[in-house]
């Protein structure tokens, strides 16, 4: 492991969720909502952004005006009227892929929307007497202070000032099990919605009506504003060139059906261009982009950007804040060392009587500590407060002739009156430990006597190291970025299992390393809680916020982590290379669908003029007109048959690229191979049993 240092001159060259409950599959109530929005779509203004399907609608609207003139004129329109109807269900079925994929998010709103209730907030209107006046939770300004007791509803986005209170947060996260929010630390964000269960909170608001997470949530899911990604658009780009090219190849037939006398109808050889221009990608793409979002929204995480999950794809460098990510953000107390000649019962409980009225995270954490040691203390009848001070650097308690003190330690000594080279040695190596460790020390007495010394470290959460092992092993660098001094930093670096770390970071630090990343071509995810990370979460590609940190850190970046989990960038990363690779998985199986269905059509259509393509007719096709009708039909099938794995997502495998590469020729582009010859066959048997071509 190393450290990271910058030149302050150089600059870079220039929910699980289940929100909803039918999250994770399909109702009957969503595939009906889904047949509706696929119809509303046969709009062709809503087709523009898909060259491959529109083609499809004009041929299918062609086919249709062709089947009409048919009937009218009293010729046979049998096949004239299945061709067009094959080609509007192509239309239709891509539709239906898309509408899927959006009624999953549009299900999971409607159940985010169903806890937005009409409610009345309890607005404090007087701090001091505590009077509370009922208010409408949409009248609510920011900084406005609503009471919120056992039963209520969360009426908007705040941060608590006072109080600590069970909070059912199922309705965003999913988890069944209340959380506890509290004054203070990372843990006094509270969400809109979310329902207190036990005790009361004091919430001073945070944001306006209309603006709340839960807002942002909903119009998210819906995904109603969701524009293509980079790499969707470069994908639109090669399927328009790959439609362009069947087009012109599909025309050059022309010159083939005269050479050869065979009269082709126009009608033909349009469900001809359709069945071998991309449709089966062309009909997924959507769905695979919407369906990724909805796989993050599973695990928790709420991109408010889709170019945000595919980018999380590519990512190779992650930053991560250490104060409130990698660790809680509050130094607790983990251990208490007691010096020669003192019980370490003794020494416990002295920690516990001077922290008794110590309402700070690190005072409440040596109280739970000595509740872990079996060690407990109530506060005695008439006990005086003392307080911290900047003056004494020392807090504790006095009662019935008694005192016990805890401090830093030269303060401490001072107040005894003893020199540090008087006190017991093994006192001071406790001392220096902890401080070579990156800890706090806190000097302990008991009637002014010392006793022993609190170990205060600001902790890592658990399982820290081993996820990092994971994204390692994925070929993520992880840096871990803190305002603390090189060796407090280093310390805690090694204990987290970080590759790297930035010591005594400002602000424009981050931003100077995410830059300077970035322009050597490296994709960087920042994790980030604090409003001093909303700058480097708005630089980063990835900006993945924790969902109780701080306004401005959830609003810069691009992603939201409701369970403020900073290894769960090993999912973000994983959902977000499952999409690349299923997009690219059905992208190879549909170019070798193309390939396929041209050398399986074009010997069946010109075999009668040129008896010579006898020998590429491997498949025997019954007529011509059966050749096409077959590739039409299957073109429509297995857009359907394909869209459970555009919605689920191709598994993603730790492997190299080459594997990867190999793995998915093999499967797909060998499938793609092989699929159509299978389908076609086997559809110009029934369609010829059954007289229908």
């Amino acid at each position: 492991m190393t450290q990271v240092t910058l030149d302050p001159s150089s600059s870079p060259s220039s929910p699980r969720v289940s929100s909803s409950p039918v999250a994770g599959g399909l109702t009957g109530a969503m595939l009906g909502r889904a047949l509706g929005d696929a119809v509303v779509k046969l709009n062709p203004t809503k087709l523009l952004n898909n060259p491959v399907i529109f083609a499809t609608w004009i041929v299918a609207l062609l086919a249709s005006v062709s089947a009409v003139a048919a009937v009218a004129t009293g010729q046979a329109a049998g096949f004239a009227v299945q061709l067009a109807l094959w080609l509007w269900a192509t239309v239709l079925f891509a539709n239906v892929a898309e509408s899927i994929a959006e009624g999953r998010g549009k299900a999971a709103a409607d159940s985010l929307r169903a806890t937005r209730v009409t409610t009345k907030a309890k607005l404090i209107v007087d701090p001091k007497t505590g009077t509370v006046v009922p208010t409408p939770a949409g009248e609510l300004e920011i900084g406005s202070i609503v009471l919120v007791e056992a039963g209520d509803v969360i009426p908007s986005d705040g941060e608590i000032i006072e109080g600590v209170a069970s909070v059912n947060e199922a309705a965003i996260t999913g988890e069944s099990a209340p959380v506890i929010r509290e004054s203070g630390g990372d843990r006094s964000a509270v969400t809109g919605g979310t329902t207190v269960v036990s005790d009361w909170i004091k919430v001073r608001i945070t944001s306006a009506p209309g603006a709340t997470f839960l807002d942002r949530m909903i119009a998210m899911v819906e995904g109603a504003d969701r524009r293509k990604t980079p790499n969707e658009l470069a994908l639109s780009v090669l399927l328009a060139g790959l439609t362009l090219v069947f087009l012109i190849a599909v025309a050059s037939l022309l010159g083939l059906g005269a050479y050869t006398g065979i009269k082709l109808d126009p009608i033909v050889l349009g469900a001809l261009f359709i069945t071998l221009i991309p449709t089966t990608i062309g009909g997924l793409l959507s769905a695979v982009g919407i369906a990724g979002m909805d796989r993050l929204l599973k695990v928790n995480v709420l991109a408010t950007s889709g170019r945000a999950v595919e980018a999380a794809g590519d990512v190779d460098t992650l930053l991560l804040d250490k104060t409130g990510t990698i660790t809680f953000g509050n130094r607790m107390a983990t251990e208490v060392i007691t010096v020669p000649g003192v019980r370490p019962d003794a020494v416990m409980r002295a920690a516990v009587m001077a922290s008794l009225a110590d309402e700070t995270p690190e005072g409440r954490s040596i109280v739970e500590l000595g509740r872990n040691a079996g060690v407990t203390g109530d506060l005695p009848e008439g006990a005086k407060t003392i307080p911290f001070s900047a003056v004494t650097r020392q807090s504790g308690l006095e009662a019935g002739g008694q005192s016990w003190r805890k401090g830093a330690v030269d303060a401490v000594l001072k107040s005894l009156g003893l020199a540090e080279a008087e006190a017991a040695p093994e006192f001071r190596a406790a001392v220096d430990r902890i401080a070579r460790s990156g800890g706090t020390p806190l000097a302990v007495t008991e009637n002014d006597v010392l006793v022993g010394v609190i170990h205060l470290k600001d902790v890592v959460k658990p399982g820290v190291k081993a996820r990092f092992a994971d994204l390692r092993r994925m070929g993520l660098r992880t840096v871990m970025i803190t305002g603390d001094n090189p060796v407090t930093a280093a310390a805690i670096a090694s204990e987290a299992g970080v590759d790297d770390f930035l010591a005594e970071a400002t602000p424009e630090d981050k931003m100077r390393l995410i830059k300077a990343e970035q322009a050597k071509g490296r994709m960087v995810a920042m994790c980030g809680d604090g409003a001093n990370d909303a700058p480097a979460l708005a630089q980063a590609d990835v900006g993945v916020a924790m969902q109780t940190g701080a306004q401005a850190a959830r609003e810069a970046g691009n992603m939201v982590d409701l369970d403020s989990d900073p290894t769960k960038v090993i999912e973000i990363v994983e959902v977000g290379k499952q999409l690349l690779i299923t997009r690219g998985a059905l992208t190879t199986f549909s170019i070798a669908n193309d390939v396929a269905k041209y050398f399986a059509i074009i010997p069946a259509m010109f075999v009668v003029g040129l008896p010579s393509l006898a020998a590429l007719n491997v498949m025997k096709l019954s007529s011509p007109e059966s050749a096409i009708l077959s590739a039409v039909i299957f073109n429509a099938l297995v857009i359907i048959a394909l869209i459970p794995l555009a919605l689920r997502g191709v598994k993603y495998r730790a492997v190299g690229a080459g594997k990867l590469l190999g793995r998915n020729l093999l499967i797909y582009g060998l499938g793609g191979l092989i699929a159509p010859f299978v389908g076609i066959k086997l559809i110009d048997i029934v369609i010829s049993a059954l007289g229908l071509a």
